[in-house]
């Protein structure tokens, strides 16, 4: 062995020497109350130099996580990611349904507009006392007598080009795409059309309904009742879920 590998041995023998001393004085420093002055400040002077050096190589180097720790990791990291897959497979079952509530929707407020933008006269508008400044009430009518009724008129129907439904109160009843023949839906089973006939969404699975309902005492004591109609259009889709919505027409042109 040369003369150069001994002492290249004997100073990491050296090196090893001081770090554990240096690991022996940092766990009890009171090692060193009899030593020396002069050795007493080489401790305390390199003892802070090298304290990160001492920890990465020393006994504080045990970090990491026990097998028993892995376990319940995973465990816990499996329940979690089971959660998750469930959560997203109820999502994708379900990912067509704000679809079909979304056309039933668009189905109900079209079918609202309509029937909200018709008149509603004292006298139908067929009847010659409908647009008189004379009337001002239902007595002046005779076509029928008596002024409007909910309901639609006999003979009167949605889709007529002669004598169509022509007054808010003709939809009361109305039945689209149900299976029943009405003055709405002539053949029962027409899907649900506008009053061009213009399918209005898709033309099966859905059908929609109307009902009016005097709401003018609910709406203001003073007001008469008749004047002032509740509109509730009901669009089942075919999920089986009912989209309700309502609206009120008031009698402000009654004899327009």
């Amino acid at each position: 062995m040369t003369t150069g590998e001994q002492n290249y041995l004997l100073l990491q023998e050296i090196e090893a020497n001081r770090r554990f001393l240096l690991m022996a004085y940092r766990q009890n420093p009171k090692l060193l109350d009899g030593a020396e002055a002069r050795i007493k400040q080489i401790f305390e002077v390199a003892a802070p130099v090298v304290s990160d050096e001492v920890n990465s190589a020393g006994l504080k180097r045990q970090r990491g996580v026990s097998l028993i720790e892995l376990i319940m990791f995973i465990v816990i990291v499996s329940v979690a990611v089971a959660g998750i897959l469930l959560v997203m497979n109820v999502t994708t079952r379900g990912s067509a349904d704000p679809l079909i509530h979304k056309q039933a929707l668009a189905i109900a407020e079209s079918l609202l507009e309509e029937v909200e933008l018709m008149p509603f006269t004292y006298c139908d508008p067929d009847d010659p006392a409908a647009g008189l400044d004379t009337t001002v009430d239902t007595t002046a009518c005779t076509v029928p007598v008596g002024g409007e009724a909910i309901g639609p008129e006999v003979g009167e129907t949605r889709y007529s080009a002669a004598t169509p439904f022509d007054n808010v109160n003709d939809y009361a009843g109305c039945q689209m795409n149900t299976g029943a023949v009405n003055a709405c839906d002539t053949t029962g089973n027409n899907g649900i059309r506008d009053i061009n006939g213009n399918a209005i969404g898709p033309t099966t699975g859905y059908s929609a309904s109307v009902v009016i309902t005097l709401t003018g005492v609910t709406l203001l004591p003073a007001l008469p009742d008749a004047d002032a109609l509740l509109i509730t259009v009901t669009v089942t889709g075919p999920d089986g879920t009912p989209v309700v919505v309502e609206g009120i027409r008031t009698r402000y042109s009654p004899r327009i």
